[in-house]
């Protein structure tokens, strides 16, 4: 008896999607989770520069104290890491930290050190394309908020 090649190719894809389900996300949560959390330790135990800085963060940025600001980027860069591990309210987190990753850009990154190539937007394009997943669809099944979902589903 001939199997058709296309069966096992099925169950293979079958597989690597339920697999996928999983650790997919779950890779992009912890990488991103550790890349902000270093950051958030770095601000936790040094010295505030956003003085330096603020003219150049878009509005209503700009507005924000500087103090407030520093307080703000810590505390999103060491909280929301946490959340992303765990899986829970990662949508929220990823988006916080998607802000967080659009200020930076803007007002440090693009030209200034801290960059992957000369223009300075590689690795912050690198990390708004990795949010994408993760604010689009979820944080997978690997996450607290996926249990919770199935435990308010019942």
């Amino acid at each position: 008896m001939n199997i058709p090649l296309t069966v096992p190719i099925r169950n293979l894809f079958g597989k690597l999607d339920r697999t996928g389900a999983w650790l997919g996300p779950l890779g992009l949560r912890l990488l991103l989770a550790y890349e902000f959390w270093e950051s958030g330790l770095e601000k936790w135990r040094g010295e505030n520069w956003f003085a330096d800085i603020q003219d150049r963060f878009p509005f209503p940025f700009n507005l924000v104290p500087v103090d407030l600001s520093w307080q703000i980027s810590t505390w999103t860069e060491l909280v929301a890491p946490i959340a992303l591990v765990l899986g829970l309210g990662t949508r929220f987190a990823g988006a916080s930290l998607i802000a967080l990753t659009v200020v930076a850009w803007t007002s440090v990154h693009a030209g200034n050190g801290y960059n992957v190539c000369d223009n300075g937007f590689k690795l912050p394009l690198i990390y708004l394309v990795m949010f994408l997943p993760l604010l689009l669809s979820g944080p997978g099944k690997l996450s607290l908020d996926h249990l919770i979902a199935r435990h308010l589903a019942r």
